[in-house]
């Protein structure tokens, strides 16, 4: 008689093999070097290598802001600045500041910063890295954004 230790450990039917970290992250990856990594799919990398996950992210960013420096082009569609402009509006007034959307000049977009901006020595940072940016995300054929006084 066979020992009971000798016996095979029956597996249930639906057993799960679970990748490993490798095999997840060659699933996570993509060979197209046009593609953009979501959020949700840098975070999926970061679980399994951060400093991967990392470098991706640096060189997205960095692909993002030479691209943003690619002359203007196209129509400019005054309602979709507006929209911009009013949802710049809505992370200024978080802290006490405000924007008006004035004209469209040569490209160039004129508004009018308020409330906490005026005066604020950091009001043209965000004049530049938060309303510009976000204009330029929505609108391509914006070349930039001026504070008019």
């Amino acid at each position: 008689m066979a020992g009971w230790y000798n016996a095979p450990i029956p597996k249930p039917r639906d057993a799960c093999i679970m990748p490993t970290d490798q095999e997840r992250l060659e699933q996570l990856l993509n060979l197209d070097p046009d593609h953009v990594y979501s959020e949700e799919e840098l975070d999926a990398i970061e679980e399994i290598d951060a400093e991967l996950a990392l470098r991706l992210d640096r060189a997205q960013t960095l692909a993002q802001r030479e691209a943003g420096d690619q002359p203007a082009d196209g129509p400019i569609d005054e309602a979709k600045v507006r929209e911009a402009v009013e949802e710049a509006r809505q992370i200024l007034m978080q802290d006490g500041g405000d924007i008006e959307f004035v004209a469209i000049e040569d490209r160039i977009v004129r508004v009018r910063l308020k409330g906490a901006c005026v005066g604020c020595p950091r009001s043209a940072l965000d004049l530049k890295n938060v309303v510009e940016r976000l204009i330029r995300s929505k609108v391509p054929g914006v070349a930039g954004v001026a504070n008019t006084f």
